[in-house]
C-alpha cells in the first residue's frame, strides 16, 4: 500500500515538474495586455548611485532617494536613513533634513520625533533608476513644476 502512495506521488511530481518546466514558452503580458520584454537578468535596470536628484512631476510626489540604498538597516529599533537625514545630522552630511510633515500624527499634532506612520522610509521613497517603463503612457508633469 505504502509503495502504490509513493509512486502515485513521484507520478505526481514528476508531472508538475513537466508542467513547471513548460512555463518558459509563455508570454508575460501586463494588466493592459501590452508585451512585457522579460530579460534573464534578476536587475534589469541600474540604481544610478550618489546624483542629482530627479526634479519631481508632480505637487507632493516624494522625492526619489539619488543613491543605492542596498543593504539599509529600517527595523522598528533603528532607521539607518536618520544616520544622513535627520535634522541633527544633516547639515553634517550633506542630506536633505526630513521634511517637517514627517513628525505630525495623523490629526496633525506636532511629535518630537518622526511619526510611526512615516518612519518606514521606502514605504514612499524610492531609489532612482534609468528603468524604461514597461507601458508607455501620456503623462506630463505638471507645468508649475517644469518652470
Amino acid at each position: 500500500m505504502n509503495l502504490l502512495r509513493i509512486a502515485t506521488a513521484l507520478s505526481v511530481a514528476l508531472a508538475c515538474g513537466q508542467a513547471y518546466g513548460a512555463e518558459d514558452s509563455v508570454k508575460l503580458k501586463s494588466l493592459r495586455d501590452t508585451p512585457i520584454e522579460a530579460t534573464s537578468r534578476a536587475d534589469s535596470f541600474r540604481n544610478l548611485r550618489d546624483r542629482e536628484p530627479f526634479a519631481r512631476d508632480f505637487v507632493h510626489q516624494p522625492p526619489l532617494i539619488p543613491h543605492a540604498v542596498r543593504g539599509y538597516n529600517v527595523t522598528v529599533n533603528f532607521n539607518k536613513c536618520m544616520d544622513c537625514h535627520s535634522w541633527s545630522k544633516a547639515k553634517e552630511a550633506g542630506a536633505t533634513k526630513v521634511s517637517l510633515t514627517h513628525f505630525k500624527d495623523r490629526d496633525g499634532r506636532d511629535l518630537s520625533n518622526i511619526s510611526p506612520r512615516r518612519y518606514f522610509c521606502l514605504q514612499c521613497h524610492v531609489p532612482q533608476t534609468d528603468a524604461q517603463p514597461l507601458v508607455s503612457n501620456t503623462f506630463k508633469p505638471v507645468d508649475a513644476l517644469q518652470r
